[in-house]
C-alpha cells in the first residue's frame, strides 16, 4: 500500500489534467483506458525488446485514464453506481489483459503467469466482497492495484535493460509475476481475515 499515503499528492497532480478532459463522458474515458491496456498487452505478447518502452508508455496512459474517469465524474456531477461498476469491471479486464500479455510472451513461463492471475483476481474479489457483505470496500494489503501498476510501468524498462537473459533462472517479468502471485494471495488472505473479523456476530 505504498501509494495510498501519497494519494492526496497524486490527486493534486491530476487536477489540471482533469480540466482538459472535462467535456468527455467519464465512461468514455474508462473505455479509452482499456484500449491502452489492450495495446500494452499486445506489445508485450509480441516479445520484441525494442517495443518495451512503448509498453511502459501505454501502461502509463492506461493508468492515467483509469484515474481520470472518476475525477471527471465527480467534477461534473456524473458519478453513478453504473459508472463505478463499469470502472471496476474494466479494471479487472485490464489486469487480466496485462498479465496474459506477459504470461503468453517469450519473457514468461505460462504457469507463473497463471498463478499471478489468481493472486490479482482474488485480491480484487476480496475487496469488492467486503462491500457486498455490508462492510466498506477493502483496499488494504501488502500489494494493491496502484502498486501493481507502478511495478508494471517499470518492469518493461528493466526487462529491456536485461534483454532475454535470465537472472537466477527467471526473467524480470517472471519475477514480477511471482511477486503478484505471492503478494497477491497474501493480500487476499489479509482482506479475507479482515472481513471475517468484521462479520463476527452477524
Amino acid at each position: 500500500m505504498v501509494l495510498d499515503s501519497h494519494r492526496d499528492k497524486l490527486d493534486g497532480i491530476l487536477d489540471p489534467l482533469t480540466e482538459k478532459f472535462i467535456k468527455f463522458e467519464p465512461n468514455t474515458i474508462t473505455w479509452i483506458s482499456l484500449g491502452f491496456a489492450l495495446v500494452a498487452s499486445y506489445l508485450i505478447y509480441i516479445s520484441l525488446l525494442w517495443v518495451l518502452p512503448l509498453v511502459t508508455l501505454f501502461i502509463v496512459l492506461a493508468s492515467l485514464f483509469d484515474a481520470l474517469d472518476g475525477k471527471v465524474a465527480r467534477k461534473t456531477g456524473k458519478s453513478s453506481k453504473r459508472g463505478d461498476f463499469l470502472d471496476h469491471t474494466i479494471d479487472r479486464y485490464a489486469d487480466v489483459l496485462l498479465i496474459a500479455g506477459i504470461a503468453l510472451s517469450a519473457y514468461c513461463r505460462l504457469e507463473i503467469g497463471f498463478f499471478a492471475v489468481i493472486g490479482v483476481l482474488l485480491t480484487s474479489y476480496m475487496g469488492t466482497q467486503s462491500q457486498a457483505l455490508g462492510c466498506k470496500r477493502n483496499y488494504r494489503g501488502v500489494l494493491v492495484r496502484a502498486d501493481r501498476m507502478v511495478i508494471l510501468i517499470l518492469a518493461p524498462l528493466v526487462q529491456l535493460a536485461t534483454g532475454h537473459v535470465n537472472i537466477w533462472h527467471f526473467t524480470v517479468f517472471e519475477y514480477v509475476m511471482l511477486l503478484f502471485a505471492i503478494a497477491g494471495n497474501i493480500t487476499a488472505v489479509q482482506r479475507a481475515l479482515h472481513i471475517w473479523r468484521a462479520l463476527r456476530g452477524k
